[in-house]
């Protein structure tokens, strides 16, 4: 897939450029407020490469020009939408943690947004809708989304249930039938309990929905896959952006599935919320 999140797509395709456009793509990775403001000439001469080099590199990663690029790179720099993991340094201050953990969540949000095929979301939407049972796997950061996820759908009358044990959900997963379906949340798309768990899901006719990475074991084994495509630096303090991402990608599915459930679900809802009230401390 061809991001149209342009840090992303140059990340993404360092990799398979030639070495010379290998450094223009690292030189603005690691600059990238200076480069909107630079002309082709400086740019090639910071990144000490020859000036149809950086038109190379700009038509490898898909554009037909020096002006074309900046452009849309200053147009990603004004959303904010920037695809980057922060380090924290010991002379941080608080207000720079809080500045840099909110800016990269936004910034990895936005991208994962983009990314997103609404088709497949509709899919997804359809399928949970017309489901008889619907239930939530996942282990760790993202046994938590699908706890989550167990809570926002049993809110809207669907049967539903979130298993975090790989014991459990194997037993689970051979009792599903054609009618039901599993959501599998994976932040890695790797982890070996939870895909021999989708097997299981899949051999006993259920409809399996992957929130994983594109082109990992989990996204390929699913009927149907959403791609969620973040990248964890497991050696740092840095927040986990994807669990976010998945919290935010189950909030819209069952916000879909909700308007397809209103007519049912009005009086419902008034009653739930009644409940609740009397939970509350009445000062």
């Amino acid at each position: 897939m061809n991001s149209p999140n342009l840090i992303r797509r140059i990340t993404d395709s360092q990799s398979s450029l030639r070495k010379s456009e290998a450094k223009v793509a690292s030189y603005v990775l690691e600059n990238l407020d200076e480069v909107i403001k630079m002309r082709i000439v400086d740019l090639a001469s910071e990144s000490a490469v020859s000036e149809p080099t950086v038109i190379r590199f700009c038509r490898a990663i898909g554009f037909d020009g020096f002006q074309s690029f900046k452009l849309q790179l200053a147009q990603q720099l004004g959303l904010g939408s920037v695809f980057t993991q922060f380090a924290v340094e010991d002379s941080d201050t608080v207000a720079d943690l809080l500045n840099k953990v909110f800016d990269t969540t936004v910034g990895s949000l936005i991208t994962v947004r983009d990314e997103i095929n609404p088709a497949v979301l509709e899919q997804a939407i359809d399928t949970i809708s017309n489901a008889r049972r619907v239930e939530f796997y996942g282990f760790g950061a993202s046994g938590s989304v699908a706890a989550d996820a167990q809570h926002k759908f049993f809110r809207l009358q669907l049967s539903s249930a979130a298993y975090t044990d790989p014991h459990i959900q194997r037993m689970s997963a051979i009792s599903l039938g054609s009618e039901d379906v599993v959501v599998a949340i994976s932040q890695s798309g790797e982890t070996q309990a939870l895909l021999e768990s989708v097997e299981l899901a899949r051999e006993a006719g259920a409809n399996v929905i992957g929130l994983a990475p594109q082109n990992t074991s989990l996204s390929r084994l699913c009927n149907l896959a959403i791609y969620v495509n973040m990248e964890e630096d497991l050696e740092s303090f840095t927040p986990v952006s994807s669990r976010i991402a998945h919290l935010v990608v189950i909030d819209v599915l069952a916000t879909g599935v909700a308007r397809h459930r209103k007519p049912l679900l009005k009086e419902h809802l008034e009653r739930l919320e009644k409940s609740q009230k009397a939970l509350r401390n009445p000062s």
